[in-house]
Parts: C-alpha cells; sequence; structure tokens
C-alpha cells in the first residue's frame, strides 16, 4: 500500500491510498471544519465520504509529467510510468498550482 499526504496552498487536506482495490482519497476532518476549506476539484467536492477509484483520479493524474519530462522522472527515479502514484509521490511535492503530494509512507 502506498499513502500521501495531500496539500492544498501548503495546507494539509487529505490523504490518498493507493492499495490492491484501487484509489482512495478521503479529505481530512479538521481541514472540512476550516473556513477556508477549498476541494480538489469540482469532480471531488468536501465530504466526509470518501472517494473510491479504480484508476487514479483524475486531478491527480493531472499533476504527473508527460512526454520528455515523464522519461527523464522515470529514469532518473527508476519509476515504470505505469506506476501513477510512484511518479505522483516522486514528481507532485512541488507543483504548479494549489496542489502538492508528499509520501506518507512506502511498502
Amino acid at each position: 500500500m502506498k499513502q500521501a499526504g495531500v496539500y492544498i496552498q501548503d495546507v494539509y487536506c487529505g490523504v490518498l491510498v493507493e492499495d490492491e482495490e484501487g484509489f482512495h482519497f478521503v479529505y481530512d476532518k479538521d481541514y472540512l471544519k476550516r473556513s477556508d476549506a477549498k476541494s480538489l476539484s469540482p469532480t471531488m467536492p468536501l465530504t466526509e465520504q470518501p472517494y473510491d477509484k479504480e484508476m487514479m483520479f483524475p486531478v491527480f493524474d493531472g499533476l504527473i509529467p508527460e512526454g520528455w519530462l515523464l522519461d527523464i522522472a522515470s529514469q532518473s527515479w527508476k519509476i515504470d510510468p505505469r506506476d501513477r502514484m510512484s511518479l505522483l509521490m516522486a514528481c507532485c511535492k512541488d507543483c504548479i498550482g494549489d496542489i502538492s503530494v508528499t509520501p506518507l509512507s512506502h511498502e
């Protein structure tokens, strides 16, 4: 299982998990209580209910480099380009935009 902390404008907002069933995201309960809480995307509005998907959520998949930059990232970190979660955790700690992703654990 792979886990990553997700941040919006450097504020922790939830956790993304990849396991044998797919991908799961849940907003942090403290984040949901904030008056300035924002959703990750229109397709993932603020809720206490977890989001589950067999494939990577589009909002996160869109953060992963493409083309020649993906080639460099996968070769540098020796990550299979199909391993979207590992690429997300390796490449998206300091992304352009509001969202960043930081590894919580590796197994």
